[in-house]
């Protein structure tokens, strides 16, 4: 196995590897055929007519496709739906099971691998703690995971795998000393290629992503995408980290870092200019609980499943809110944007609270010349990047960037 990066360098597309050579059994179906399926998810289900109207399609044309994805098991039908004249429409829905992804979250306290379905929900999922990632110990999480996973599956299951996308920050290398890791440690990012070592011991073709972004993505795609057609997104992991969406598209930028977020310049309590992340991420709780003498391993263990710990939390939650709506006020500034989303790697209950302080803060602000976006909590949840990595397979051979989907008739 190597981990050798031969060639790092920006991107503003997800990478992909694919060591079948283009042989996979999930092929990379045709642009017509993408759209049709890109239009039915957003939309949850649509009739001919609705697909020929929106796509600019001919009814001819949308019949031949609709009929070769329904026997490909892409597309199920639903209940008919009459109307007062003619024969009743029936209206066709992504099937669930027709198509499986893997989807990888790296952390700095944690790593996450799911399976994914054709709709975005979570069908399996492992999950493993460490005290800061190294290379060598996530590829064998992710090829022993996978092989793990697909043991639970039917061979007919196991078909349908379009491949793996990684969710993962870049540059871990800098974080050495905020997640307390020996600097030599973690210098072993510098020369590492995770995609190019995991696809070097899997058939699937592999993915790879920034962490923000992936989870932006996943916001777009199965969460508040479809009602906010402009939002920066803000994603409180162990650092925060965040995307743009402008015109129902990810906006990557030059470099694929776009709307990262973290390194945006706030006040602190003190009055001092700071970064966002050096106040509003989980890092620095884990720091306040320390601190107290208080385990902050509950927090690695589920995000879902955190305990209320009391006076550190609500301390936390209070700075990360001001902090927050300062790099929302920032953002806005900037770009007209319709919605500010918040999520993060915790309960639904911690961002309740912390969407709740963040629009206190913000009435605390000098808001004149600004038109203030709406504040939203974000819909999928701590599982934000990994869902956005196992997208990444999904938009590559079935469906098509939500851009598109902007452009179509109404």
């Amino acid at each position: 196995m190597s981990l050798t990066d031969d060639s790092r360098g920006g991107s503003t597309q997800p990478d992909v590897i694919d060591p079948s050579g283009g042989a996979n059994q999930t092929r990379v179906r045709a642009y017509n055929e993408r759209l049709v399926m890109s239009l039915v998810r957003r939309h949850g289900s649509l009739s001919k007519a609705d697909i020929a109207r929106r796509s600019g399609l001919s009814a001819q044309t949308v019949s031949v496709i609709m009929r070769a994805l329904e026997r490909d098991g892409l597309l199920i039908r639903g209940a008919p739906v009459r109307g007062r004249v003619g024969q009743p429409s029936i209206p066709m829905r992504l099937n669930p099971d027709s198509v499986y992804s893997f989807g990888v979250k790296i952390g700095r306290r944690s790593a996450d691998l799911v399976l994914m379905d054709f709709v975005g929900n979570i069908r399996l999922h492992l999950h493993q703690i460490h005290t800061y990632p190294l290379p060598e110990d996530l590829v064998t999480f992710i090829v022993g995971g996978i092989e793990k996973l697909e043991q639970q599956l039917a061979p007919e299951q196991r078909a349908r795998i379009a491949g793996v996308g990684i969710a993962t920050p870049f540059e871990l290398w800098n974080w050495a000393e905020e997640v307390g890791a020996p600097r030599e440690e973690m210098d072993r990012w510098r020369d590492a290629n995770l995609q190019t070592a995991v696809a070097a011991q899997i058939r699937h073709p592999v993915f790879l992503q920034n962490d923000g972004t992936s989870a932006c993505g996943a916001e777009l795609a199965f969460g508040v995408g479809s009602s906010y057609p402009d939002f920066v997104y803000f994603y409180i992991g162990s650092f925060i980290g965040g995307g743009i969406v402008l015109n129902s598209a990810l906006f990557s930028g030059r470099t694929g870092t776009a709307g990262a977020v973290g390194p945006l310049p706030v006040s602190g309590k003190d009055g001092k200019s700071t970064q966002l992340l050096k106040i509003a991420s989980v890092f620095v709780l884990e720091n306040l609980l320390r601190e107290r003498g208080i385990d902050p391993q509950p927090l690695w263990y589920s995000a879902d499943d955190w305990i209320d710990f009391g006076e550190p939390l609500e301390i936390w939650i209070q700075d990360t809110a001001y902090a927050l709506a300062q790099a929302v006020v920032s953002a806005a500034s900037i770009i007209d944007f319709s919605a500010a989303v918040i999520d993060g790697g915790f309960p639904p209950w911690v961002r309740a609270r912390i969407l709740a302080a963040t629009r206190r803060a913000l009435q605390t602000l000098d808001l004149q010349g600004v038109t203030v976006p709406d504040l939203v909590e974000g819909a999928v949840g701590s599982h934000a990047r990994a869902i956005g990595g196992a997208s990444l397979p999904l938009f590559s051979r079935y469906l098509l960037d939500t851009n598109v989907l902007f452009k179509e008739l109404s």
